[in-house]
This record gives structure tokens, sequence and C-alpha cells, in this order.
């Protein structure tokens, strides 16, 4: 039990209503798109229907490596970036490192991107910040990671906006459980019986404090990561290292010894790629190469946690001659306690560390998590209709936010399979989300009842994702269900049935309320009034 005085019981209530009413709209959308994005790669296999299960980093690589190498310029071997993209392709950046006029460090290079039989697709030359952009194929799970992101806001201020919002949402749990009287009891009060402003709030109430740990932990780390490269690193150079950024990365992730430019062919990535798998179990994420054709050159492969385990896992090998040199820390030269607690960010805040099952319930409590924010935001503007004009338009506000936004998003999604096959995904999944959250925001405004706005917000979303496994089938061209199992990627048939089930559930819940949303009476999640 958590025992405040009255007074500090009325401020924390203050507190908690204002700091989720303020930032609460935004917040539900960073949250809701975040959710969305725990499977991203699932989403952008499904949506591109790609089959191939392999990785890259396990097939033979070495000889296109030598090829890319052979035809970059010398200016650009410096160091080179590796990973996949799409298809399990693989993408190369041969680059250097530069600093701006304004002392800003940048790299520029030329970026490969390869398919998964070796063959160069397409080559671009300039700064990493212009070439990493959205590809046609990955349109979709792109624009789902930068909504969750950066909300679609240039940086630094995208970044920035997301870090404010994940402490406001650490402000709303703190406060929260401090105003909780008898936080047990409350874990399990449901009164189903009681009028429905009592029973709205319980349910506020049980989905918050079952939350509340996830709540901390997606605060937090999505805070850490927001704030790290936008206010962290510029503060620790200037403080450390004479505002040197360059210098402060090579000293906390570079690689620490005497250099040695001396040429040499370099060892066998292939031999490096077999051993990190079978050193950690599984392919890399990354790959990054430092001194690219010389004596000193270093190869650090990156990983996903082992089974059981939190921290991330970067394996350090001789670039010369393939030979492993030790498990690298995530910070540092020497493992550290910050060094873990760093490493361990990125899997507690995506959910990635055990594969499907902590990505499923990630979402799961990604889900509570937004449904609090609305319920919250309901409960405190509901109290208030009728005080002032302003609170009906809140509400209103309210529900285009909370059902507008999950239509806009499967909107996109439609987008994207329609024009894929056309080659301008990528213009138009953003373009798709625009114009059905304008024709959401136009609903709020003509339509006479609140109800009968979130009964037809509802409504259009469960019809979008009845028709998102036809559209990938007939327009855009996927494979089969029995092709896609057949190529080890259930992933397809799965989506496929979680957007038909839930497009049916939404649907026959409009039908359901089509009396009382006609009346204006009652929104199908929520009563109209308290």
């Amino acid at each position: 039990m958590i025992h405040l005085q009255r007074d500090e019981t009325k401020a924390m209530v203050a507190v908690h209503g204002w700091s989720g009413i303020l930032l609460g709209l935004l917040l539900y959308a960073v949250v809701l798109t975040g959710t969305a994005a725990v499977f991203a790669h699932e989403i952008g296999a499904w949506s591109a229907g790609h089959v191939a299960t392999r990785s890259s980093f396990a097939q033979p690589i070495d000889a296109t490596l030598r090829r890319l190498t052979a035809a970059t310029p010398p200016r650009y071997r410096e160091a080179v970036n590796l990973f996949e993209i799409g298809d399990h392709g693989v993408g190369a950046f041969f680059h250097r490192h530069e600093v701006t006029a304004n002392g800003v460090p940048m790299e520029r290079g030329i970026y490969y991107q390869v398919d998964n039989a070796g063959r160069v697709q397409r080559t671009v030359t300039g700064d990493a910040d212009d070439l990493f952009g959205p590809r046609n194929d990955d349109a979709l799970s792109t624009f789902l990671v930068d909504t969750h992101v950066r909300l679609h806001v240039p940086n630094p201020w995208g970044l920035l906006l997301t870090g404010i919002l994940g402490l406001a949402m650490l402000v709303a749990a703190i406060s929260g459980l401090l105003i909780h009287r008898h936080l047990f009891k409350d874990i399990f009060t449901l009164r189903r019986r009681a009028s429905p402003v009592l029973v709205n709030r319980d349910k506020h109430s049980v989905a918050g404090t079952w939350s509340l740990p996830f709540a901390f932990v997606l605060a937090f780390t999505g805070s850490f990561f927001s704030f790290y490269g936008t206010v962290g690193v510029p503060v620790v150079a200037m403080a450390a290292f004479g505002g040197d950024v360059e210098a402060l990365t090579k000293a906390v992730f570079g690689n620490p010894g005497a250099p040695d430019p001396r040429p040499a062919s370099g060892g066998n990535m292939d031999r490096i790629m077999a051993d990190a798998i079978r050193r950690t179990g599984e392919a890399p994420t990354f790959v990054a190469i430092e001194n690219v054709g010389r004596a000193d050159a270093t190869v650090t492969s990156y990983h996903n946690p082992r089974t059981g385990s939190l921290t991330p896992v970067a394996l350090l090998y001789n670039g010369a001659d393939a030979s492993f040199i030790r498990t690298k820390p995530n910070v540092g030269a020497v493992p550290s306690a910050g060094g873990t607690l760093v490493g361990i960010m990125g899997p507690l805040h995506f959910g990635n560390f055990a594969g499907l099952l902590s990505k499923a319930i990630w979402f799961g409590l990604g889900f509570a998590i937004c449904y609090v924010t609305y319920t919250g935001m309901r409960l405190w503007v509901v109290r208030r209709i009728g005080a002032a004009r302003s609170f009906n338009w809140l509400e209103r506000s309210l529900s285009v936010m909370a059902f507008g936004l999950p239509f806009a998003l499967v909107a996109a999604a439609a987008g994207f399979l329609v024009t894929m096959p056309l080659g301008t995904a990528v213009y138009w999944t953003t373009t798709a989300f625009l114009i059905a959250s304008g024709a959401a925001i136009v609903a709020g405004i003509v339509l006479s009842t609140n109800a009968l706005l979130v009964w037809s917000l509802v409504g259009a979303t469960g019809g979008v994702m009845l028709l998102l496994p036809l559209l990938r089938l007939l327009v855009a061209g996927g494979p089969g269900w029995s092709e896609a199992i057949a190529a080890g990627q259930p992933i397809i048939a799965t989506l496929d049935l979680a957007f038909a089930a839930t497009g049916i559930w939404l649907i026959r819940k409009c039908w359901m309320t089509v009396p009382r949303a006609a009346r204006g009476t009652s929104p199908l999640l929520e009563p109209a009034k308290a």
C-alpha cells in the first residue's frame, strides 16, 4: 500500500492527468506505431513476399566482397559496413570518415545493394544520411519504424520529441503508481456490474497496473535512444574530447591497437562468418570492417543475444588472416556494468531477445499501454464535457487519433501492396497514410456524433484489414500459403490470418452496434458520456 497525504494525492492526480492529456495523443501514436514496429521485420517479409530464409551471411560472401572492393575507389576503402536488405540480400557501404565545415562527423562513400545471388542491383554514392532511405520493397516496414522513432519529424527534432514523450510516459507511470492507495488490491479489482464510469476506471487501473513494469522499461529505454545521439554524445564529447565526436566514438567503440598500413589481401570472410555463427548459434545482424586491405584490418560481427541472455554479442576478428581475437564489449575496450546496461537497452526496447515469443509479449503489452493511454485520456475528458465547448472537440480529437491512426496505418499497408509492383511504394505508402489521416480528420469534423465517428473509423479499419490478404496475393503478386510454408516462411500465412480475423471481428463489432451508433448513444469501445 502507498500512503500519501490528501494534498499530495491531489497533486499527484493533477500531475498524472495533465502529463497524460498534454502529450497523450502523441504518446499514443508513438506507442501504437512502436507496437506495430515490433514485427517490422515480419511485416516486411509478408508485404514484399520475401520467401528466402537463409541469411546472406550464412552463404558464400567472400567472392562478392572482394569483387566490390576491387570496384571501389581506394579513397572509400577506409571501412565497410555489411547488413542484410530485402529478401536476404546484402547492403555494402564502403566509406571514409569525414568532418563537415561545422565540425560534425559524417561518412561518405559508395553503397552497393546486392541480391541473395550476389548480383549488384543498385549502386549509390553520397553521404550516409542521404543513402539509406526506404526502398520499394521495404517501404512499409521502414515507414512503421520511422514513424515510431521520430514521427517523421526531421532530425534531431523528431528524436527529441519522442524522447520528451518517453519522459512524459515515465511521469505518468510514476504518478499513476503513487495515486494507487491499494496497489495490490487494484490489480484484481474489476467491478463489471458497476456504473460505466467505475467499470472503465477499473479497466484503466487494472491494465495500467499490470503493464506498469513494461511502461517503465519502454519509457526509459525509448528516452535513452532518443537522447543518446541528440544530447548525450555531444555533451560527453564537449566535456571530455573538446567537442570531437569522432574521437569519442573511437574511444568508446573503436578497436585500440598500433596502426599497420601495410597492404594485405585480407582473410577469408566466409571463414569468419562460419566461425561467428558457430560461436553464437546464429548469423550476424551487422558486420563492420575497418582498414580494408591493410595488415591492421579488423572485422566485427554483431549478433542478437544468445538464448537466455539479454546482452547482444560482438565478436572481433583479425581481418588480415581471419583469426578470432576476442569477444568485444558493447561499450569500451573492457567489459563493464555500463557497457552491459547500454547493450541490453535495444533488446529490452524492441523485445527481440527471445524471437517471436518475446516479440508477441511486447506486442501485447504495447497494446495494453495504448489502451491505458486512451482510456486515461477519455476518463479525463468525459468528466469535463459540458464544462466548455473545447472539451467536446477534445473528445473528437481523441477519437480521431485513437481510431483514425489504426485506420491510417492499415491504409498505408494497402497503398504499399497496390503500388509495390509499380515501383512507387516509397511515395504511395506515406501518401496513403496521409490521405487516410485526412479522411479521419474530416470525419471528426462532419459526423454528427462522436459515437458515429468511432463506429465509422473502426468499420473502415476492419474493412481494409479484411482486404489486405487479397491485395497481397492478387495485386502485389505475393506467394500463396503453400509456397510460403514450403519455403519456411509461415509468417506470411500467419499475418494473412491475423489481418482477416481482426477485420472480421471489427466488422462484426460494428454490425452489432449499428442502431446505437446511429442514435449517438454509445461508441463501440467506451460509453459516450460518463
